[in-house]
């Protein structure tokens, strides 16, 4: 009576075993995939060096990024200031690399606040159907009726223009295309064989969630996210330039474009706009371009 119950251990260390290996070579294939997308890996590339700066900022500025020169008669680039100094008489560049601490933070958190938002709620509506999918479709399609931008401008502005408010606004109101994305994946999911024998085992629904039916959809969750940091980014860069975003003297990319409000600016001080305008297109795009390579590395049909 014995051996069987041997046997059945034997063959679930076999089954784990390869599960465990056939999960290994599936993260090794994506990431031979994503190396082979040579604009995802410059863009990867840019993004460390963004994060390196924005982490270390205190230690790779060359100034105080507040510090107002006040010996300094000419704004205009020089040797010991490369980028000028602002209308206040701050160095540029220091106030940029110190504004890319601002700007993907408040694109990291906001993304962080509405994936979670959006992937439970998607969950709920893919998995359970019915009622319940009913009524989170239903407050889905009602967010997504008002236009975004204008909804974030009246929300901000009626609860006050600080770095950590735009965070949670851009976090709770951004969350519906998620939503509809997991929904998507586990409407689809969930007739799959291996969630059929999980739930005939008898796994409580909560088990299936998580340990079968969740890992399968990261991948475009984790395409999502990316794409979402570079919207977050531009709509923070946008807040700003209109006044309601982070605040001086804090020193954000959108913030730091306000200047360009002025034609004479726009003209004369190009040095004033150009590197902050710069710095937002080089991260959304490096950005957008690791959320390609991950989106193609991620996807099992795509045969590279």
């Amino acid at each position: 009576m014995a051996t069987p119950a041997l046997d059945v251990k034997a063959v679930r260390r076999t089954l784990g075993a390869v599960g465990a290996e056939r999960e290994r070579s599936a993260i090794q294939t994506s990431i031979r995939r994503f190396l082979r997308h040579r604009l995802a890996v410059a863009g990867l590339i840019i993004v460390l060096i963004l994060v390196f700066a924005a982490v270390f900022a205190n230690q790779v500025s060359p100034h105080d990024p507040n510090a107002i020169v006040v010996t300094q008669i000419d704004d205009r680039p020089s040797a010991i200031y490369p980028l000028g100094l602002d209308q206040v008489g701050r160095d540029n560049l220091s106030r940029l690399i110190h504004a890319a601490r601002i700007s993907l933070s408040v694109g990291l958190v906001a993304v962080s606040i509405y994936i979670v938002i959006g992937t439970v709620l998607g969950a709920l509506a893919g998995y359970f159907g019915g009622a319940v999918d009913i009524l989170i479709t239903r407050l889905t399609d009602t967010f997504l009726s008002f236009p975004t931008l204008m909804l974030i401008l009246v929300v901000v502005s009626l609860v006050g223009p600080r770095i950590w408010n735009v965070m949670l606004v851009l976090g709770l109101l951004g969350w519906p295309p998620t939503c509809r994305l997991v929904r998507g994946e586990f409407l689809s999911l969930r007739e799959r064989d291996y969630v059929h024998a999980a739930r005939a085992s008898g796994a409580v629904d909560s088990r299936i969630i998580f340990r079968h039916v969740l890992p399968n959809a990261m991948g475009p969750i984790l395409v999502n996210a990316t794409f979402g940091v570079a919207t977050a980014i531009l709509t923070e860069a946008a807040l700003s330039f209109l006044g309601l975003g982070v605040q001086p003297p804090t020193a954000s990319w959108g913030n730091m474009l306000t200047s360009a409000q002025s034609l004479s600016i726009l003209e004369q001080r190009p040095f004033l706009w150009v590197p902050p305008g710069f710095a937002i297109f080089i991260s959304v795009i490096a950005i957008n371009f690791v959320g390609d390579g991950l989106r193609d590395a991620l996807d099992p049909r795509l045969k590279r």
